[in-house]
């Protein structure tokens, strides 16, 4: 991963838990494992050992790849915003579906955080790709697999 990527602190805060777990629970969990496979004797056809030793290797992987994450991520504090109510990474935006009149809010956050049932969309979406650089009263259209959409930003804020 190359460069660096966008990530609120709530976001930030998720990985350094994960990270935590990762190397006070898990990695000690899967030596442990290992161990106890390799005290059933030849290694060869023994799949908890090979088991084991696949998990291993996911969470050694998974964090390395939350470490350089960490590393590589660009904090980004929406409180911390002055952006004359521009939606912007972080913006928490208050929408209404012109056609439905229906009312929805969403974060535009990070991949890692995205979380629909959150109302947390990530920045690469398609309705966050509408959004961004866009001011409340401006409406937007949407290409959603279902056909394109048009909201109306009614609010933008920054918390």
């Amino acid at each position: 991963m190359s460069g660096k990527f966008p990530i609120t602190l709530r976001g930030v805060e998720l990985l350094r838990v994960e990270l935590q777990r990762l190397k006070t629970v898990e990695r000690p969990a899967v030596i442990a494992a290992i161990a106890e496979a390799r005290s059933h004797g030849d290694l060869s056809e023994n799949a908890e050992y090979d088991a084991a030793k696949e998990r291993q290797g996911f969470v050694e992987g998974r964090i390395k790849e939350v470490e350089g994450k960490l590393g590589n991520a660009q904090i980004i504090d929406p409180a911390a915003l002055d952006v004359d109510g521009r939606v912007v990474f972080g913006a928490t935006v208050e929408l209404e579906d012109m056609e439905s009149g229906q009312k929805v809010s969403y974060q535009i956050v990070g991949d890692d955080e995205a979380d629909i049932k959150s109302g947390m969309i990530s920045f690469n979406s398609p309705v966050a790709r509408a959004l961004i650089g866009k001011f409340s009263g401006d409406v937007v259209e949407v290409k959603t697999p279902g056909g394109t959409r048009e909201y109306e930003i009614l609010d933008v804020k920054y918390i």
